[in-house]
């Protein structure tokens, strides 16, 4: 358990506000409301008191007058018998912050970060069923700009359009250390139109991807974010900014190789549009069975495996619409020296080899993030060697998570909370 500024950002307990059986929590950015839970309550006329309010209302981070608060903190509340809550955050001069309670209702988050050596004050006013509104507040003055900040970097670029199969991949300049990636991970949300469900899934200390639980629809509009300005990040590192991407999901276009039959199936949403002789890799070096996606694209490249090979088996070739599948070297091609062989034989280093005008008419189709399977090699593909993300199935996937995995109640109206070669990598 980490202590002091790192606990201020994250979420208390479960906050759940009952009245008669129904639950209703409102969010409002409003000019200050007055307080009924404390001080000496007014008068009526004749001198009596008025009851007390019913609702009860508490902050618990930021503690009022904490200095050195992280721009990326929460307001973390509990209300008692309240029929209606609202929660609003203002600086010194009185402008309001945007922001919304999180996904699991613990905590509530400023749209951005935070000012730096700002000053805040936080108000909970809770009503209850006798229409009495009580009050918390918290005034706190958030840390200096921190010298050590990690920054923040999507793969992809906004506007981008990727296939079906395609992770949301971000990374972090520093590595994250375990016991804080739970904090992170709770400011990164996806959204996607039509909704679907999905999880984030770290690959390494540096680098943490997304994908839904089947393929992404086709033509679907996906956006992902992380909060990370002033966020904790261990050892004295904070987020620097935050980070929003948009992209699109074209169409459903999947690939289908069967070593059996030395055939690739193309279909586009769901429907087949092409049958392609190949030729795999030879028994020496085996292509590998299992579901890869299309990482990168060359219209024209050279292939040089002389230093890895040597003269003997090392070879140096100009290669046609070549589209990558894995780290290790393996692709889909055009190989015009093998047209003899595909449909038939398998006589490649690993690669698909495909015909020039099949070669042609696939790059002119593919886009980064299409997925392809190839079934029934002799090697199966590594974890890792590529995006793999589709080689795990989903309960393999969902242990990657620094999070518990909660299905939604209905993916199919609520939306997901927690792309050609790139464009430029945005960062924060």
């Amino acid at each position: 358990m980490r202590a002091s500024q790192d606990q201020l950002i994250r979420p208390g307990g479960r906050r759940r506000v009952f009245a008669a059986g129904l639950l209703a929590v409102a969010l409002a950015f409003t000019s200050a409301c007055t307080d009924g839970g404390g001080g000496k309550p007014s008068s009526w006329q004749g001198g009596s008191e008025s009851p007390a309010p019913k609702a009860a209302a508490t902050i618990s981070e930021p503690a009022t007058d904490a200095k050195d608060v992280p721009a990326s903190t929460g307001i973390t509340f509990t209300t008692k018998d309240a029929v209606e809550t609202a929660v609003e955050l203002k600086d010194a001069a009185g402008k309001a912050v945007e922001g919304t309670l999180t996904a699991d209702g613990k905590t509530w988050l400023p749209a951005g970060a935070l000012e730096y050596g700002t000053s805040y004050t936080a108000t909970v006013t809770a009503t209850g069923d006798d229409g009495r509104p009580a009050t918390a507040t918290s005034t706190f003055t958030t840390m200096a700009k921190p010298a050590n900040q990690v920054r923040v970097s999507s793969f992809l670029g906004d506007n981008q359009v990727v296939g079906v199969g395609m992770p949301l991949i971000v990374k972090f300049s520093r590595a994250i250390p375990e016991d804080y990636r739970d904090d992170v991970q709770r400011r990164m949300t996806v959204t996607s139109t039509p909704a679907q469900e999905g999880i984030w899934h770290w690959v390494s200390p540096t680098e943490i991807r997304y994908r839904p639980k089947e393929f992404w629809k086709a033509n679907s509009k996906v956006s992902y974010r992380v909060q990370a300005g002033g966020l904790p990040m261990g050892d004295g590192w904070y987020g620097r900014a935050d980070l929003t991407v948009d992209v699109k999901i074209g169409a459903a276009l999947v690939m289908t190789v069967d070593n059996k039959t030395k055939r690739m199936t193309v279909t586009r949403n769901g429907s087949v549009v092409k049958t392609i002789p190949v030729s795999l890799g030879k028994k020496s070096t085996p292509s590998s069975s299992g579901t890869m996606v299309v990482i990168e694209k060359l219209r024209k490249t050279v292939f040089d495996t002389m230093e890895e090979l040597g003269p003997e088996e090392g070879y140096r070739t100009k290669i046609d619409f070549a589209q990558r599948l894995t780290w290790g070297g393996e692709f889909i091609h055009a190989a015009p020296w093998s047209e003899g062989q595909q449909g038939s034989t398998n006589v490649s280093h690993g690669c698909v080899n495909v015909s020039m005008a099949n070669g042609d008419w696939l790059f002119k189709n593919t886009q980064i993030g299409d997925p392809i399977t190839v079934k029934g090699t002799e090697r199966k593909l590594q974890n890792g060697n590529g995006w793999t993300d589709w080689n795990m199935s989903w309960d393999e996937y969902v242990k990657g998570s620094a999070l518990p995995y909660e299905p939604p109640a209905d993916p199919d109206t609520s939306p997901t909370p927690e792309a050609g070669t790139p464009t430029p990598t945005p960062t924060a």
